[in-house]
């Protein structure tokens, strides 16, 4: 099977833990809500009614995000209160509502928001989410509790015109890493960062993306035959140099429960590189998968223990 940006489908939330209020179960201010969206309120509507949302509402509005969230949707959104905003760290909100902070602020907004109408039925069948601002959510749900990226779901199915609302008690954060710097910051890809340098791609994986990176270790380089590397590193040798780099991208984000379901993927050097996935762990084009699913806010990174070189 070929992989193409459109095997790289968006996961869609479907539904959290609990069925609907009852009478007199205290859900004052679910039911209160539930009744706007009878009314045709929307979700930025209904959050405010709700009453407990006045941070979000005012990050919405420093984000520009107000009449996106209006619009016809329908959209998922994972809905932090007050009390959650009031644990990120001391300052923390104060500097993401500066308007020189608006791209960030806009990013963690965006990771809260998944695309669809999706309630409560489903999400203990699902492992992961993709939100609106691209990065994917991580999904559990054992012994009666649901987790979205390890935060708590504490309420569901707080319905409006176009969407619904299920409440978390802490801030989801994405990642605010590009994929050099996630590199960077490892220190084992101190060969692969001095590769993309001499070949004038470090900007290039650092842009908007999004691309899957199988990121080969200094240990991997190290394998080479002696002199390899410092023969690629030359001015003389940057096409070859770029045509290896490539073979080692992907167009797209494609997580390992992704990568084990393709026979093949095609990089952006137009190879065709054979996917493995057996008993020994997963291998591709040759290489062994050593460590998965390392998010950036511009793709994600698999590392592997071998440098891929197309024949």
């Amino acid at each position: 099977m070929k992989l193409t940006l459109s095997a790289l489908s968006v996961l869609t939330l479907a539904g959290l833990l609990h069925a609907a209020p009852q009478p007199g179960d205290g859900c004052a201010s679910k039911c209160s809500a539930t009744a706007m969206a009878k009314s045709g309120a929307d979700l930025v509507d209904t959050a405010v009614a709700a009453g407990s949302f006045k941070t979000l509402a005012a990050a919405l509005q420093a984000a520009d995000l107000v009449g996106t969230l209006k619009g016809k949707g329908p959209f998922t959104v994972f809905a932090p209160t007050d009390e959650a905003f009031a644990k990120l760290p001391k300052g923390t909100l104060e500097e993401l509502l500066k308007p020189a902070n608006k791209a960030k602020l806009t990013a963690i907004l965006l990771h809260h928001v998944v695309p669809g109408n999706v309630t409560a039925t489903e999400v203990v069948k699902l492992r992961h989410a993709t939100a609106v601002g691209g990065q994917r959510l991580d999904i559990s749900a054992t012994e009666g509790e649901v987790r979205i990226d390890g935060v708590n779901v504490v309420k569901t199915d707080v319905l409006a015109s176009n969407g619904v609302i299920h409440v978390i008690d802490a801030v989801l954060m994405p990642s605010t890493q590009t994929i050099p710097e996630l590199a960077a910051h490892a220190g084992s890809f101190k060969t692969l960062l001095a590769a993309l340098d001499a070949a004038e791609l470090r900007s290039v994986l650092g842009g908007e993306g999004p691309f899957t990176v199988f990121a080969p270790t200094d240990a991997a380089f190290a394998k080479l035959p002696a002199g390899t590397v410092e023969s690629l590193v030359k001015p003389e040798n940057r096409a070859k140099l770029i045509a290896i780099l490539k073979n080692h991208v992907v167009a797209g984000r494609v997580y390992a429960d992704q990568v084990v379901e393709l026979s093949r993927v095609e990089t952006l050097g137009g190879a065709h590189l054979e996917v493995r996935a057996d008993s020994s762990g997963v291998a591709i084009g040759g290489a062994q998968v050593a460590k998965t699913d390392l998010e950036a806010k511009n793709g994600v990174v698999h590392v592997i223990d071998t440098v891929i070189v197309v024949q």
